[in-house]
């Protein structure tokens, strides 16, 4: 079954993608006439947003849908979101389809995270935001925590292999942090990715406080047990 994303822009270089049903309940003005994103279909929403300007591409395992504004390249798409070939890999690797999945497993378990030996905790500023896709002036950023020293750490993350400019992405995001809610405090950088690339590492060796992350994905399964004498 395909996955329908919407492709949004996040900086200058950065996409971010989100699932389409999901994206139009949360933007409820972009939604194409006449229909409804709890009880449409992805395949008729598809088509009333093609009517309404909007471009699709589609590829072996996702339809990837982009607003009239959005303009980017395909090779800046795969390059942030990584084409079928980069996220297939071995048929014994699993791998988080989406980067918003990715994200919320983090989150929910950040506290069993340790960054430079510290435990984490989601930052939430006095506003109410909460550090999941915490918002900036230069975009969103993936998760936003803070550690036992009250340092923060800023998150970016990959669903497939990263490039190098993953490394612009979250350096940007760091700056912002040390110039405005993080003033007198460090920023720490975290990249997260099922596979670091050798470049990456090469350009994160001389960028200081930031660390690769790489993850592994794996279940099991196990009998369910049998009626207890009580049944």
């Amino acid at each position: 079954m395909k996955r329908f994303n919407v492709v949004i822009p996040a900086g200058d270089t950065g996409i971010k993608l989100y699932p389409m049903k999901q994206w139009l309940r949360d933007h409820l003005d972009r939604v194409p006439d006449g229909l409804d994103p709890k009880t449409s279909t992805s395949h008729e929403l598809r088509g009333g947003l093609k009517k309404m300007g909007w471009s699709i591409q589609t590829t072996d395992s996702e339809v990837r849908l982009f607003p009239p504004e959005v303009d980017v390249t395909q090779s800046a798409i795969d390059a942030v979101l990584g084409s079928d070939e980069e996220d297939q890999g071995p048929q014994s690797a699993a791998a988080f389809a989406l980067e918003y999945q990715l994200r919320d497993f983090l989150a929910q378990n950040l506290g069993s995270i340790l960054v430079d030996g510290r435990k984490l905790h989601l930052y939430s500023d006095t506003a109410g935001h909460e550090g999941i896709e915490f918002p900036t002036a230069v975009g969103p950023i993936d998760i936003l925590a803070k550690d036992e020293t009250n340092a923060f750490v800023v998150f970016e993350l990959k669903r497939a292999q990263s490039s190098d400019r993953a490394i612009g992405q979250l350096a940007r995001y760091m700056g912002w942090v040390r110039k405005t809610i993080g003033k007198g405090q460090n920023v720490r950088g975290v990249i997260v990715a099922k596979t670091i690339s050798d470049n990456l590492r090469y350009a994160a060796g001389v960028i200081p406080d930031v660390s690769l992350f790489e993850y592994d994905v794996s279940f099991q399964l196990k009998p369910a047990p049998a009626f207890s004498a009580a049944h």
